[in-house]
């Protein structure tokens, strides 16, 4: 993944399905509530031996990320930041039965791992969707945190994007479905990239900027914000001390945590 500076060309719009109808979460099955039990496999969970509404209904964020390490040290960076009881150490992992992924959650902030490459982070996406529609969450909104390279654009700064690429610079998404290639637009919500860098105001001590990130058969439908581990068009290789890049993986989180506690009203600007 490779984040690039935004230009001002306009990018195609194809159709895209939608998961959010009147404020709730929603799949386009209409066989799903009819199922006798849906069991999430890989999730480790099912409507049958789990309460969805009574362990996920309250969920507003869904923070999603590559390494199962890092969503958790995520899930205990939040749990800190939001001033919950009881030590963060303490926060167990919901899908301790598998060892597909992790998910952590803390209040209204689920913290998921989902892996590398496209099988994972699909079958991951496919669970988690059916996950927020069995528990009737609304209003929910999906983050996800990672590193990329970067182009034209200083190691450290953090990218809030606006379109995902692909490999062709193309703005969209194709996938086979039942042998029909359907092709996605990956524009992401403007309306939320703006309220993130809005956030960033707040934190003098790194460059954030919306611009373009580059994937291979990656796609996202909801917020995106890296920070960029290397410029590479002065080298392809990362060079800071492992330190200097532990604080940058830092500082998406900073941002995010603004956001979480603006819109939970527990903000107080330093």
């Amino acid at each position: 993944m490779t984040s690039i500076l935004a230009d001002s060309s306009e990018s195609m719009r194809t159709d895209r399905n939608t998961y959010v109808g009147n404020k709730f979460v929603h799949v386009k099955n209409p066989h799903l509530d009819s199922m006798d039990e849906d069991i999430l496999y890989h999730l480790d969970l099912g409507t049958k031996t789990h309460n969805f509404p009574a362990m996920f209904g309250d969920v507003k964020f869904v923070c999603v990320g590559g390494s199962p390490n890092r969503m958790k040290a995520f899930a205990q960076f939040i749990h800190k930041e939001l001033g919950f009881e009881g030590s963060e150490e303490d926060i167990q992992d919901i899908c301790a039965g598998t060892d597909r992924y992790c998910m952590y959650k803390t209040g209204p902030v689920l913290s998921i791992s989902h892996g590398m490459g496209i099988p994972s982070i699909s079958i991951m996406l496919h669970e988690l969707i059916k996950l927020l529609h069995h528990a009737k969450c609304c209003d929910v909104t999906i983050i996800r945190i990672g590193t990329s390279g970067g182009i034209g654009i200083e190691p450290g700064s953090v990218v809030i994007t606006d379109t995902a690429v692909d490999s062709f610079f193309k703005p969209q998404f194709e996938q086979i479905i039942l042998d029909t290639v359907v092709t996605r637009s990956t524009e992401l919500d403007k309306e939320l990239a703006e309220e993130l860098l809005n956030c960033s105001e707040e934190i003098r001590e790194f460059p954030t900027l919306i611009g373009h990130t580059m994937c291979t058969y990656d796609f996202y439908e909801a917020a995106v914000v890296c920070v960029t581990l290397l410029n590479r068009l002065e080298c392809d290789q990362i060079s800071s001390p492992h330190e200097v890049l532990l604080e940058y993986q830092q500082r998406p989180q900073q941002l995010i945590s603004i956001l979480i506690k603006k819109r939970l009203g527990q903000h107080n600007p330093k």
